[in-house]
C-alpha cells in the first residue's frame, strides 16, 4: 500500500502478445524479448496476457500431463531471465496432480508467486471447467511501493464476487487483469464498462492486459488499456496487433494514485476504434492471416466468381497475406453472365492478384453424360444445379493439393444457416473467412474495402447486382429465400437471440417465414458441421459457440 505523503513512481508495461498454441517454447522466447523492450524502456514491471505461454484455447493439450510440465518449464526458463523486473504472465499449471488456469510473477531470476484463476468461465466459446480446477486464495503483490491486486480474466468480470474476494486484504493500490478475451463485434464497450465499474467500486486504477491474434475461429484484438480510479480509460494499445503500452503510476500525497501514458511511449486514442464495418474488418484480416500462417501455408486459393461474397474475400486475403499470395480461379458454365465473369477479372487485377479461367462447360457435359447411366437422372432439378458447385470445388482442391494453396471458401453467415450452399462443392476448402459475416454486413464491408481505399477496389457493379448462385438461367437468391435484410433479422433472433419461432412472430415477423427460416436452420446442421472453421465476429457463430445436434427431432 502507498503510504500518505510518500512520492513513488512506478512504470508499468502491458505486453499484448500474438501466442501460437503449443509453441510453448517458442512463445516463452518471444515474450522474453518483450521483456527485453520494457526494460530497455525504465520499466519496473511488464504484465502480458492469460496463458501467453501456451496460448488460448490450447483445449485437449490440456488432458496431457507432459504439456502441462512444459508450461511449467518455460515459465522458469522465462523467469530465469527477467533481471529485476516484476515480470506477470500466463500459464497453464500442474498442481498436486490439478490443472490450473494460473498467473506467474517472476522476478529475480525465478517465478515467485503464483496466482490461480478462480473464475471459470463455461458458456459461449469458454469451456474452461473441462480442464481447470479453480483457485481459492487472492494474490496481491508489492511492487516499489505500489500494491498491485493480480487477477485472470473472468475473475473481474464477476465484480460481486471480486470484492467479496479480495474483502480484508490491505488496500489496492492497483488491480491488474490478464486476459484472452475474444473479439465479436460491441466486446469492446462490454469491457470497457467491466473495467470501469471495477475501478470506481475498488477506487483504484485498472490495467488490463488482452492477448492478440488469431486461433482457428477466434480473434482476440488486444486492446489493453488502462483506466483510471473514476472509471475513465486514459490509454489503451492498439487494436488487432501486437503492442507494448507504457504508463507511469503515480502516488499523490492522500496515498491514492494515479495512471499516466509516458511521454516517450507511442500515446494510443482512447475512443472508441472506428465503426463496426472497420473493426469486423480487421479482425476478418487478422483471423485469415493467422489462420494461414500458423498452420504453414505461403499462398491461398479463391474461386473468384464475380460476385461480392468472393470478391470480398478476396480483398480480405490480400490485406492479410499480400497480393502476390492470393490465387484467384474463375470457372464459368453457361449460366454465368459476361458481366460476372468480367467484373472477377477487374477484382483480380483491382487487386492485383494472379487470375485464372477454367470453364467446367466440357467437365459439366461429360459427368452429365455418366450420370444419365442412371435412371432419373436430368439436367433440370437441384442436383444438376450442385454438380457444378462439386465440379469447381474438385478443380479447387485439385489445385490445392498439387501446389499447396489453402482454398478459402467464401459463403456468408446467412447462406451457412440456411443451407444455401453445396455439400463438397462451395463449401470445399480449408478455411471459411466470411462464414460468421451475414449478408447484410458483407455489403457493408465490401464498401468498407473501397472507401478505406478511396477506390473502387471492389467493382460498384458486384456490389449493386442482384446475388445469384448462376447455376441455372435467370437465378436470383431472392427465388429461394426472403429479402436479406429480413433473413438476417430473422436469423439473429434465431441463432444468436435463441428466441422461438413464436417469440420472433411477436415482435412483428411473418409467421410463415419465421418458421420455414428456423426449419432450414435445423435441417442444415449436418452441412456445417462438415464445413471449414472461419473467423468469429458475432456473439454466436457456428461452432464453438452453437453446438447442435444433428440428429434432432426439436422443433
Amino acid at each position: 500500500m502507498v503510504k500518505k505523503g510518500v512520492k513513488v513512481n512506478l512504470r508499468i508495461a502491458l505486453g499484448q502478445f500474438n501466442a501460437v498454441v503449443g509453441d510453448v517454447w517458442g512463445n516463452a522466447e518471444a515474450l522474453g524479448a518483450f521483456v527485453e523492450r520494457a526494460a530497455d524502456a525504465g520499466c519496473d514491471m511488464v504484465v502480458f496476457p492469460e496463458m501467453c505461454i501456451c496460448g488460448y484455447p490450447p483445449e485437449d493439450l490440456l488432458l496431457k500431463k507432459h504439456f502441462l510440465i512444459d508450461n511449467q518449464k518455460a515459465v522458469e526458463t522465462l523467469a530465469g531471465g527477467c533481471g529485476d523486473i516484476t515480470v506477470v504472465a500466463g500459464f497453464a499449471e500442474w498442481h498436486d496432480e490439478m490443472a490450473y488456469n494460473s498467473l506467474g510473477v517472476m522476478r529475480n531470476g525465478r517465478l515467485e508467486a503464483v496466482y490461480r484463476k478462480c473464475v471459470l468461465p463455461n458458456y459461449g466459446v469458454f469451456d474452461e471447467k473441462r480442464y481447470f480446477h479453480a483457485g481459492g486464495e487472492p494474490l496481491i503483490i508489492e511492487v516499489k511501493g505500489v500494491s498491485v491486486a493480480l487477477t485472470i480474466c473472468e475473475d473481474i468480470w464477476q465484480l460481486d464476487w471480486l470484492a467479496k474476494f479480495l474483502e480484508g486484504d490491505k488496500r489496492k493500490d492497483l488491480i491488474v487483469n490478464i486476459s484472452a478475451s475474444p473479439f465479436h463485434l460491441g466486446k469492446i464497450g462490454e469491457r470497457q464498462e467491466i473495467l470501469s465499474r471495477c475501478a470506481k467500486h475498488f477506487g483504484c486504477a485498472v490495467g488490463y492486459c488482452n492477448l492478440v491474434g488469431g486461433q482457428d475461429e477466434l480473434v482476440f484484438d488486444g486492446r489493453s488499456m488502462f483506466v483510471d480510479a473514476s472509471g475513465q480509460v486514459t490509454c489503451r494499445a492498439k487494436a488487432f496487433d501486437e503492442d507494448l503500452l507504457v504508463v507511469d503510476v503515480d502516488a499523490l500525497q492522500e496515498g491514492t494514485v494515479t495512471v499516466k501514458t509516458v511521454s516517450a511511449a507511442v500515446e494510443h486514442p482512447c475512443a472508441d476504434a472506428g465503426d463496426g464495418a472497420s473493426e469486423v474488418y480487421e479482425a476478418l484480416v487478422l483471423g485469415t492471416r493467422d489462420y494461414v500462417r500458423k498452420n504453414g501455408f505461403e499462398k491461398v486459393l479463391i474461386g473468384l466468381s464475380g460476385g461480392i461474397d468472393s470478391s470480398l474475400t478476396a480483398a480480405i486475403a490480400v490485406a492479410a497475406l499480400g497480393a502476390e499470395n492470393v490465387v484467384g480461379v474463375t470457372m464459368p458454365s453457361r449460366f454465368n453472365l459476361a458481366e460476372t465473369r468480367t467484373d472477377a477479372q477487374r477484382t483480380a487485377e483491382n487487386l492485383g492478384m494472379s487470375f485464372h479461367t477454367a470453364p467446367i462447360e466440357d467437365a459439366l457435359g461429360s459427368f452429365h453424360e455418366t450420370l444419365k447411366l442412371f435412371e432419373g437422372w436430368d439436367n433440370k432439378g437441384v442436383a444438376y444445379e450442385n454438380l457444378q458447385a462439386r465440379i469447381r470445388g474438385t478443380i479447387l482442391m485439385s489445385l490445392s493439393n498439387q501446389f499447396s494453396y489453402l482454398v478459402l471458401t467464401t459463403g456468408n453467415k446467412s447462406e451457412t444457416a440456411v443451407g444455401y450452399s453445396t455439400l463438397y462443392g462451395d463449401t470445399a476448402g480449408g478455411f471459411a473467412v466470411i462464414k460468421d459475416v451475414p449478408k447484410t454486413m458483407v455489403y457493408e464491408l465490401a464498401e468498407h474495402v473501397n472507401r478505406a481505399a478511396g477506390s473502387e477496389v471492389i467493382p460498384v457493379s458486384v456490389i449493386n447486382r442482384p446475388p445469384s448462385a448462376e447455376l441455372r438461367d435467370d437465378q436470383k437468391d431472392s427465388d429461394s429465400l426472403p429479402d436479406y435484410d429480413l433473413l438476417d433479422t430473422i436469423l439473429k433472433g434465431y441463432i444468436e437471440e435463441d428466441k422461438s419461432p413464436a417469440e420472433l412472430t411477436a415482435s412483428g415477423l411473418d409467421a410463415k417465414t419465421v418458421k420455414r427460416i428456423a426449419r432450414l436452420v435445423d435441417l442444415n446442421e449436418y452441412k456445417r458441421r462438415q464445413s471449414p472453421p472461419g473467423v468469429r465476429i458475432t456473439p454466436k457463430a457456428f461452432g464453438k459457440d452453437r453446438r447442435m445436434p444433428i440428429t434432432n427431432h426439436y422443433r
